[in-house]
C-alpha cells in the first residue's frame, strides 16, 4: 500500500489554512483571485501622526556609554545564512569648525561569540574607519565621525542564536552581551518567520510607534528601503524644518546635521542589536558635501555584502534569507544598460536557481507604480531600462518607499495588468517628518506637469503620455488606474511571512490601529507552471 507523501501533505494542510476563515468571517484574498478592482482608503483627517523629530535631549538618543565602549551596533547579513556582519562605533563625534579625525587604529574591532551566553569562545576580527562630511563654505559646521567598526562572523550554522560581545578586550572596552538568530539555510521550505519592511523612517514620535508595532510582531529581519536619518532636513547648526528647499532655500549647499544620525543609531540599537537589519539607500542619503562627494554616511555606517554577492558597490547587492533571494538595488546609481549595476543585476539574477530559493524580491528606493502626486512617475528612466530583465527572470515582489503613503499594486509589468509581473508594494510610511502623501495623481487638478518629474540627482527624461489602455494620450488616468490594488495615507510597517515555495502572506499594519490589527492583508502566490523562469547561466558564464 502507498503513503501520502509528505509535500503532499503539507501542501493539503497548507491549504486548508489559506482558506481559513478569520473571525469577522471574511477569507484573506490571494492574488490569484485578483485583479483586484482598485480601493481608496479615504484620509482620516482626525489622525496625522506625531511627526516631530526628537530632540536631541530625548534620553533615547543620547550617548550612554563611556570611553571606548561600544554604541550603535547593529547586525546585518552576508550573502548566506553562514555568516553576518556585526558594526559599532567607539569614541565620540566632532562638529565645529576645526575638527580633526581619530585614527581608526586607535581602538580594536574584535567580536567574541558562541552559541552559549558563557561560552563565547569565538573570536573575529574586523576593519574600522571614520568619515567626515565638510563643507566648504564660511560658517558652516564640519563632522567627523567616531569609529565605526565592521566585523564579519563565517562558519555560522543556520538558524541558530548566537550570543556576542564587540568592542576592545585589550583596553578593555567591550559591549554587553547581545544575540542574534542565523538566517535558515537556502531551500524550497526553508523561510524566516517573519520579515518586518519599512521605508522613509526618520526619527520622530511616530517613528517610535512604527517601531513599537513593528517590535510586537517579533520579526527575524528588517528591510530599510531608503531614507533613514533624515540629517538633511537640518542645518549643521542644528537647525531643522519639515521642507528643507521651503525653509532654507538661500543656503549655498544642501545642508546636513550629521549627529543625527548617531542619534538614530542609538534609538535603533534595541531592535537592530539583534535582529538583522538590511538597508538600501533613499534620497536623504545623497548628503552633498565638498568635492561632489554623496552617500558618505550611508556608506561608512553601515555593513553590505556587495563583495560577497559579487558587487563592487555600496548601492546595490543581493543576499539569500532561506528560501527567497533578495535583489537590492540602487535608485540613485547608475541603472542604464551598459552601466555596471545592470550588468551585475543581470549576471546574480541569471546565477538564481528556483528549486532552492523559490521566491524572488528586489527593492529600491523610488517606486515605479505609485499613484500618488508625490514623486508621480519620478523613475521612469529606471523603469523603462530594468524592467524587462526583472520580468524576464520573475521576480515576486518588489518593495518601494519614497512616497510616504501606501500602496499595493495588482500584478503589474509595463504598466499593463499582468498575471506574471510582480506585486508592486510602496511602503514609505515609516513616520519620517516630512509628513504623509495624500494626494493622487488621478484626482481633478493633480496631475503634474510631465517636466517637473525627473529625478533631480539622476536627470534623463522618460516619463512620457501613456499610449495606449484607459490613459492613452495622458499623462495621469482620470480614476484611480487599474494597477493599483489598494492605496491608504497612514503610517506604518509590513510584515511578509513566506509560507512554501509558492504562498507568501502580506500583512500591512497602520500605526494608528491597536496591536495586532491589520491594515491589509493578502496571500501573494507565485505560480510557477503559469510563469515559467529558465535561468540563463550559459549567457552568463559567457559574459563573466
Amino acid at each position: 500500500m502507498g503513503t501520502v507523501p509528505v509535500s503532499v501533505f503539507i501542501v493539503a494542510v497548507f491549504v486548508s489554512v489559506v482558506m481559513r476563515r478569520l473571525s469577522f468571517g471574511a477569507a484573506i484574498p490571494s492574488t490569484v483571485d485578483g485583479p483586484f478592482k482598485p480601493v481608496t482608503v479615504p484620509l482620516d483627517k482626525s489622525f496625522r501622526g506625531h511627526a516631530v523629530d526628537l530632540p536631541d535631549n530625548d534620553p533615547r538618543v543620547q550617548r550612554i556609554v563611556t570611553g571606548w565602549e561600544p554604541e550603535q551596533i547593529f547586525v546585518s547579513l552576508s550573502s548566506t545564512h553562514d555568516s553576518v556582519w556585526i558594526s559599532w562605533i567607539t569614541g565620540e563625534f566632532q562638529i565645529g569648525e576645526n575638527i580633526k579625525e581619530m585614527d581608526p587604529k586607535t581602538v580594536g574591532s574584535v567580536v567574541k561569540y558562541g552559541r552559549w551566553r558563557f561560552g563565547m569562545t569565538k573570536t573575529a576580527m574586523g576593519h574600522s574607519l571614520v568619515y567626515s562630511q565638510l563643507y566648504p563654505f564660511k560658517g558652516l559646521q564640519n563632522y567627523t565621525s567616531g569609529i565605526i567598526h565592521h566585523v564579519r562572523l563565517t562558519g555560522l550554522k543556520p538558524n541558530t542564536l548566537y550570543y556576542y560581545q564587540c568592542g576592545d578586550p585589550s583596553i578593555p572596552a567591550m559591549s554587553d552581551v547581545h544575540y542574534f538568530r542565523t538566517m535558515p539555510a537556502s531551500g524550497p521550505r526553508s523561510y524566516p518567520g517573519r520579515i518586518a519592511i519599512i521605508g522613509d523612517l526618520g526619527l520622530t514620535y511616530n517613528t517610535t510607534s512604527t517601531i513599537d508595532h513593528l517590535m510586537s510582531n517579533h520579526p527575524n529581519l528588517v528591510l530599510l528601503i531608503g531614507d533613514a536619518s533624515y540629517a538633511n532636513l537640518y542645518l549643521t547648526n542644528g537647525t531643522g524644518a519639515d521642507c528643507y528647499s521651503c525653509a532654507f532655500s538661500d543656503t549655498p549647499i544642501h545642508e546636513t546635521y550629521q549627529p543625527r544620525w548617531d542619534y538614530w543609531g542609538r534609538f535603533m540599537q534595541p531592535l537592530v542589536s539583534k535582529v538583522p537589519l538590511m538597508m538600501i539607500e533613499g534620497n536623504h542619503e545623497i548628503e552633498e558635501q565638498i568635492e561632489k562627494k554623496t552617500f558618505a554616511a550611508y556608506s561608512a555606517r553601515f555593513a553590505f555584502p556587495s563583495e560577497e554577492s559579487g558587487s563592487s558597490s555600496t548601492f546595490y547587492y543581493s543576499f539569500n534569507a532561506g528560501g527567497i533571494h533578495f535583489v537590492m538595488l540602487g535608485g540613485y546609481a547608475d541603472y542604464n544598460k551598459s552601466g555596471d549595476q545592470y550588468q551585475w543585476l543581470k549576471k546574480d539574477l541569471a546565477k538564481v536557481d528556483r528549486k532552492v530559493t523559490s521566491w524572488l524580491v528586489a527593492t529600491w528606493h523610488p517606486p515605479w507604480y505609485s499613484t500618488y502626486t508625490a514623486h508621480y512617475r519620478e523613475a521612469e528612466c529606471m523603469r523603462v531600462a530594468v524592467e524587462d530583465l526583472l520580468y524576464k527572470y520573475g521576480v515576486d515582489i518588489v518593495f518601494n518607499g519614497h512616497v510616504h503613503a501606501y500602496e499595493r499594486s495588482n500584478r503589474v509589468y509595463n504598466y499593463n495588468l499582468d498575471p506574471c509581473g510582480p506585486v508592486h508594494i510602496t511602503i514609505g510610511d515609516g513616520g519620517n517628518r516630512e509628513k504623509m502623501a495624500i494626494t493622487h495623481a488621478d484626482e481633478p487638478g493633480n496631475c503634474p506637469k510631465p517636466s517637473t518629474t525627473p529625478d533631480k540627482f539622476m536627470g534623463g527624461f522618460c516619463a512620457f503620455n501613456f499610449t495606449s489602455g484607459p490613459a492613452s494620450g495622458k499623462f495621469c488616468w482620470d480614476r484611480q488606474p487599474d494597477y493599483s490594488a489598494y492605496r491608504e495615507s497612514s503610517f506604518g510597517h509590513g510584515i511578509l511571512e513566506v509560507k512554501n515555495e509558492t504562498h507568501a502572506l502580506w500583512t500591512w499594519y497602520r500605526n494608528q490601529d491597536a496591536y495586532g490589527t491589520t491594515g491589509d492583508v493578502v496571500y501573494i502566490v507565485r505560480q510557477p507552471d503559469r510563469c515559467p523562469v529558465e535561468p540563463d547561466v550559459i549567457k552568463v558564464n559567457s559574459e563573466a
